[in-house]
């Protein structure tokens, strides 16, 4: 008995610098239609990936918007205090950072549109996929 305890420490003490060197996950969902709100949902996972999270963002109604490739000047204009926009930011997550971002399952057909209106790198979110990742015991969620 004393040397099964000892064996199942000593293989849990190895597991734990594994477990210790996987990134966290953070999954943004982002509803809200301001423009500031947005910007900074951007700005705060944006840092969290700098730091080593592993991201996802999710975007839903209004706030879906910023991922069209006709977006309006609230998606795409620089605001204070460094001149950054919500789209702006977005693509920079996406371009260099391969930050996972999709628009919720019912945004396109609710515009009668299809995927092409997207920025690269956007895709219609998988729901059964996106439930899994919001469960998740390692993911961290973050909703605006």
């Amino acid at each position: 008995m004393k040397k099964a305890l000892v064996a199942l420490v000593l293989a849990m003490t190895a597991a734990l610098p594994a477990a210790a060197d996987s990134p966290r996950k953070l999954v943004t969902i982002l509803t809200a239609s301001e423009p500031q709100t947005q910007l900074m949902a951007m700005v705060l996972t944006m840092n969290a990936v700098a730091k080593g999270a592993e991201a996802k963002i999710l975007l839903c109604g209004p706030a879906a918007d910023i991922a069209l490739r006709d977006a309006s000047e609230t998606a795409t204009a620089g605001q204070p205090p460094k001149g950054a926009s919500p789209q702006g930011l977005l693509r920079m997550m996406i371009e260099k950072n391969g930050v996972d971002t999709q628009v919720c399952a019912i945004y396109l057909p609710g515009k009668g549109a299809g995927p092409e209106v997207l920025i690269d790198g956007v895709t219609p979110a998988k729901p059964d996929a996106m439930a899994a990742e919001l469960i998740a015991g390692d993911t961290t969620v973050m909703s605006f």
